[in-house]
């Protein structure tokens, strides 16, 4: 038996004592709320729990094959009864297309379920897709043309519908930026995902996606993704989104003067977007250092850098969006990753735009979503901002497939 093979069961007994643990302490805590030693028991358990979680992780890591490789997708049979929407075959192959999209867009909206195979296939190929893209993606928009930024969509898949039916169907001539944290919290995350990939393989370079702090194992295994695939699909299609996940980009730059990631700025003054150009990012994200800090940082109103309130990434000041930006030759950065009251809020002298998509977020926020409309007027980048109410959807609860031991928290 191997050194690493040895720690697996360590690491699993260790989880288990420490999650009872943890569930009991949570009991006193939410029996005393004002308990300050129950409190920094709570807030210690769970960092054992994490770590003792990435000891089995990198245990086994050694021993993961991918799942895009081990699936055989041939033998999968499309049942006789199934009437959903079906890959169009174009040149011998089975492809995205616009009727496909559009059959699925109305098909999910009746709560039903594309079928795996489909399924399974648009995730394979979007995977490849991603692989072939780089960390920080450019983009251009010509002279005279429009481009929409949109924020966190938390699986609330008809408030994604909407954006659509206000703005229009993603295509060549109406293209759209996905800002990371489509999946957990909201039940209908599978539904927002599948739609998503669909249109980045029907228009690959018109119809953009980047990674936000949710688009990890960790987050999805507890705010409701992972479950949510696994009641709508399969364990293994879970772990084969965690591989696509993990190429998702982590920003884009518009035009060579908008930077655009779901978090914020960075703890060092000296970073560049050559620096970001450079980062490795299939992985899980780290807890420190520039992929941290793209998918978890926030703004603040006072200057200078502090300690983020989130536990990773930091807050950042004016100043430290001006010098960044002047460093960087930009103009103003977009990010998301917070709820805001109107669906967007301008800050940092106007250099600091957070875009939030998901209106009455959790069914209980009352906020509303907005998106971010950019155009080139010229040769300079217009903004302009549209917000909207939440729509109705079907009775099923966020966080409805979350964990149920960290959905006490």
């Amino acid at each position: 038996m191997s050194c690493n093979s040895k720690l697996v069961p360590k690491a699993r007994n260790w989880q288990r004592k420490e999650k009872l643990k943890l569930t009991l302490i949570l009991r006193v805590v939410q029996a005393h709320p004002n308990d300050v030693d129950a409190k920094n028991n709570c807030k210690e358990c769970k960092k054992i729990v994490q770590e003792k979680a990435f000891l089995k992780a990198i245990a086994v890591d050694h021993q993961k094959s991918s799942v895009a490789d081990s699936l055989d997708l041939d033998s999968m049979c499309i049942e006789g009864d199934y009437i959903g929407p079906k890959l169009e075959v174009v040149n011998g192959q089975e492809t995205v297309t616009l009727p496909f999209v559009e059959q699925l867009l109305e098909h999910q909206k009746q709560e039903k379920r594309l079928h795996r195979k489909y399924a399974y296939k648009i995730l394979v190929e979007i995977k490849r897709m991603f692989s072939e893209q780089p960390t920080l993606v450019d983009i251009t928009i010509p002279e005279g043309k429009s481009f929409t930024v949109c924020g966190d969509i938390h699986g609330q898949y008809y408030d994604l519908l909407n954006i659509f039916k206000l703005n229009g169907l993603p295509s060549i001539d109406n293209p759209y930026l996905f800002n990371g944290d489509f999946v957990d919290r909201g039940s209908f995350s599978v539904e927002v995902i599948l739609a998503l990939f669909s249109f980045k393989l029907l228009y690959p370079d018109h119809f953009f996606m980047a990674r936000g702090n949710h688009e990890s194992e960790t987050m999805n295994q507890m705010y409701g993704f992972y479950g949510e695939v696994k009641s709508k699909y399969t364990p293994q299609m879970g772990d084969l989104f965690t591989e696509v996940f993990n190429l998702l980009p982590l920003a884009h730059c518009i035009n060579n003067k908008v930077l655009v990631m779901h978090g914020g700025l960075f703890k060092d003054d000296t970073t560049t977007l050559d620096d970001l150009r450079k980062i490795d990012r299939n992985r899980q994200p780290p807890d420190e250092g520039m992929m941290c800090e793209l998918l978890w940082s926030d703004p603040m109103e006072a200057p200078g850098r502090s300690s983020s309130k989130r536990g990773v990434g930091i807050q950042f000041g004016s100043d430290i969006t001006d010098s960044f930006l002047k460093k960087n030759n930009l103009d103003f950065i977009i990010r998301s990753h917070e709820v805001k009251d109107k669906g967007y809020e301008v800050t940092h002298n106007g250099k600091c735009i957070t875009v939030f998509s998901a209106p009455n977020y959790c069914d209980q926020m009352g906020n509303k979503g907005a998106f971010v409309q950019l155009k080139v007027v010229d040769g300079k980048l217009q903004r302009d901002f549209v917000s909207y109410d939440a729509v109705p959807h079907p009775q099923v609860r966020p966080m409805a497939y979350a964990n149920s031991l960290f959905g006490m928290m």
